[in-house]
Formats: C-alpha cells, structure tokens, sequence
C-alpha cells in the first residue's frame, strides 16, 4: 500500500539523518538536504493529495491499478478503466448486466463491501459512491486496506459532476470531457431524430418488480434521459409523484396508473412472463396500454442505471421503440 510505502521512506531517511551525524557531521547538511529534496520528489511522482466529499484529505495514487468502486462501474468503463472487483447483490448473482461486455471476468464483490472481502482484492485505491457507505467508523477501516475516496452529495446526485469528479481523481480529465461529448452530440442527434419522427410525445417508464408497480422520478435515472436529455413530455402523474419523492422510482398503485395520461410507456419488467399485474382489468385500461403503446424491458437492460453508458443505451432503446416501432 502507498501508506506503507510513504512510512517506509519516512523511516529509511530517519536512519540515514541519524548515521550521518554520529559520523561527525562534515557534509551532513548538504547530503541530508539533497536526500529530502529526492524523497519529496519521489513522494509527489507517487501520490496526489485531494480532498473528498467528506473533507479527507485522500493520498491518491497516481496512477492507480487495483480499484473498487461499486457502483460507479458505468463512470469507470467510460473512462476507459476496469475495476478490480464489480458491485453486485444476491451472492453475485446480480450484477450490472448492460456492463458485462466491458467487464467480462472481473470478479463480483458484495454491494455492501465487507472488509474481508475488500481486503481480499488487494486494492490500491477504493472510491465510495457516498457517505453513508461509511457511516459508523467504516471510513477508518476501509483507509487502512487502501486510500479511500468519497464521493459528497451534490456530486452523487448529478451522473455528470460524479463523472467528471472521479475523473479527476483518476487523473482521466480528458477522457471524462469526451464521454460528455459524444453523449451530448448523442443527446442532440436523438432529439432531432425524435422530433422530426414522432413529434414531442409524452412518455413514461415503470418498472414491475416483486408485482409491485414503480415509476420513475422526473429528475432521476431513466427519467433525466427521457425527460431532461431528450425534452419528452412529462405526464401530469410523473409530475405529482416526482414532486413529493427524491428515491429513483417511487411505488405507484395500478389505480393510480390509470390516470397516467401518457402516450407511450416504457415497462421494466423484472417478474418477466409471471407477472400477474400484467393481466390485471386496471392495467388493461391504462391509456398507453389500450393503445398498444407499452414497449417492454428485461431488467438485465440499463434502465435502472445511470451514467453515460446507461443513459446511451437508454437512448437507443427509446429509439429503437419510438421512431422503428
């Protein structure tokens, strides 16, 4: 670890001021200033300081290989940087499915990052996605396995501050502001296309999950693309509930869904073929789903994610439904 290393320096030069003054001192001054000046030189080349999004001043490898960073994979791919170890739930088997090209063999590591477990990647530079991921004391414990960086609030809550923020911490500036890019020229390009296609229609995403109905927030996830990105309308309902919630999708009753005056509706569907709610009279009645304007999801999509990645393939997917439908 670079806290060892830094401590072994710190040590080895001690030892060497102290054997040169028993020696009588002719010379000293010059040598253990030129030895200083080296060790100082070699300390910045190694790390660099920065301060996270709880006030830790961070020593930061410069150029880091072993990093976990659950849950901001999407960032990392972007980047164009592999984590040593992937966020995943169920004992691993759940995992980001729309980042599996990219991490294909990359060992899964329990979302709520048990120390053995960290501790067992032999990481030289953990980055959390927020502070309550170390809340208790856990922020002290994680500093000893590896340097550990926190991202604050107001970064964690914007993908693009949270992107460009950990490129800075990986040094990958550059490579974070062409990720902004080409999405952005994504962004424009869709819009166009949209527009020109099918207008300016009102849409929806809702996810289906344990036969409980979600809908997305219009600030958030999938709802930022749809919604912030694109300029697609924002139906009455989205707007209510989007207002009283800040979680990413927020539960909503069938009656509910009812008055959901949206044109199209996007389904994350996470039963799949057992889905009750599906066949249910209220569900049949939704304005969108009369229609036949319901475009369907499996959850190994990146709907539920967000990130330049997610939010691309997002984009394709409104796409693919909306304008080749």
């Amino acid at each position: 670890m670079v806290f060892q290393k830094k401590l072994f320096s710190l040590i080895g030069a001690a030892l060497l001021a102290l054997s040169l003054t028993a020696c009588g001192g002719q010379g000293t001054d010059s040598s253990s200033g030129s030895d200083q000046a080296s060790n100082e030189n070699e300390k910045s080349a190694e790390t660099r300081t920065l301060t996270d999004g709880m006030g830790n001043k961070v020593e930061v490898p410069a150029n880091p290989k072993r990093i976990i960073a659950s849950y901001l994979e999407d960032h990392l791919v972007a980047l164009g940087v592999k984590p040593v170890a992937q966020w995943s739930v169920n004992d691993g088997k759940t995992v980001q499915d729309y980042l599996q090209d990219e991490l294909k063999g990359i060992p899964t590591i329990p979302h709520d990052l048990p120390f053995e477990a960290v501790q067992k990647m032999n990481p030289d530079l953990i980055i959390m996605d927020s502070a309550s991921m170390v809340e208790g004391g856990k922020y002290e414990q994680y500093n000893q396995i590896a340097p550990t960086f926190v991202i604050g609030e107001e970064d964690n809550s914007d993908w693009r501050k949270e992107l460009k923020l950990i490129g800075e911490v990986l040094g990958k500036e550059k490579e974070a502001e062409k990720a902004l890019e080409e999405y952005d020229a994504k962004v424009a390009e869709a819009k166009e296309t949209i527009k020109e296609k099918v207008g300016n229609p009102s849409v929806a995403a809702v996810w289906l999950v344990g036969g409980q109905f979600f809908i997305v927030n219009e600030k958030l996830s999938s709802g930022a693309v749809m919604y912030g990105d694109l300029g697609l309308k924002v139906p009455k309902v989205v707007k209510e509930i989007s207002a009283n919630s800040a979680d990413n999708w927020s539960s909503i009753s069938l009656e509910k869904l009812v008055e959901l005056d949206a044109d199209y509706l996007f389904l994350i569907n996470s039963d799949g073929s057992n889905a009750a709610p599906l066949s249910d009279a209220l569900w049949k009645s939704i304005p969108a789903v009369k229609a036949g304007n319901v475009f369907e999801f499996s959850p190994e999509k990146s709907w539920l994610y967000t990130g330049s990645i997610a939010n691309s393939q997002i984009i394709d997917d409104i796409l693919d439904t909306l304008v080749q439908k």
